[in-house]
């Protein structure tokens, strides 16, 4: 590794010293709009002693506290659901039994939901990740009432002991994007509050409500 990064480096000067551009600032044409636009070149990455990043690496793969507060969920858990089409729309009231598990060696955690939607079988499936490397959290959810997977970030808010994620999904009725936000609220040690708002025809509306029961 110290020899690639050796090597990198050289190049990256012998580049730099052939260059005949000035260093701070480049002016280039942009060929679509035809006006000038400003770059300004990177300091290149100090390198990092083999020690530094080994203690990197550790601190980015060992699971810590939020990884914790993952790990008092596990269990299973009853869900009452409710979902509003439309914001001035009546609610619709499903159930669904949520288990809950930490995967990767305590890492991720990983929630299976199952029951009956509208007279239908319903199955779903989350992940939620803490990254210690940027402190987000990532929030995934795949169906079987799709083939698409919705994706939120975000971070804890301590104070108000709550998840808060943005994302987007797609519109199966016209495939476009749309935004979304989620709210996931540590209501005490057995009941969990998860609500989402979408955005129609330009205006944010609550569209979803799941409180969830340790069973």
């Amino acid at each position: 590794m110290k020899k690639l990064l050796f090597s990198l480096i050289v190049v990256s000067l012998c580049f730099i010293s052939c260059e005949k551009k000035e260093k701070n600032t480049t002016t280039e044409k942009n060929t679509t709009t035809d006006t000038a636009v400003k770059t300004t070149e990177e300091a290149p990455e100090k390198p990092m002693d083999s020690i530094a990043q080994a203690q990197a690496w550790e601190a980015y793969s060992n699971p810590g506290e939020a990884h914790n507060m993952f790990a008092e969920e596990v269990g299973k858990w009853d869900c009452e659901m409710k979902f509003w089409m439309a914001p001035d729309a009546p609610f619709e009231t499903a159930y669904t039994v949520a288990d809950v598990k930490m995967i990767l060696g305590g890492r991720y955690q990983e929630a299976s939901f199952k029951g009956k939607m509208g007279g239908m079988d319903y199955e779903g499936k989350s992940t939620l990740a803490y990254n210690n490397a940027n402190k987000e959290i990532t929030s995934t959810y795949i169906d079987n009432w799709g083939t698409g997977m919705m994706v939120g970030i975000g971070k804890y808010d301590d104070a108000a002991k709550s998840i808060k994620l943005n994302g987007e999904m797609v519109n199966p009725i016209n495939g476009k994007k749309t935004a979304y936000r989620e709210t996931y609220t540590i209501i005490d040690a057995n009941t969990r509050k998860m609500e989402m708002f979408d955005t129609k025809n330009g205006k944010e509306y609550k569209s979803m409500e799941m409180v969830m029961t340790r069973k």
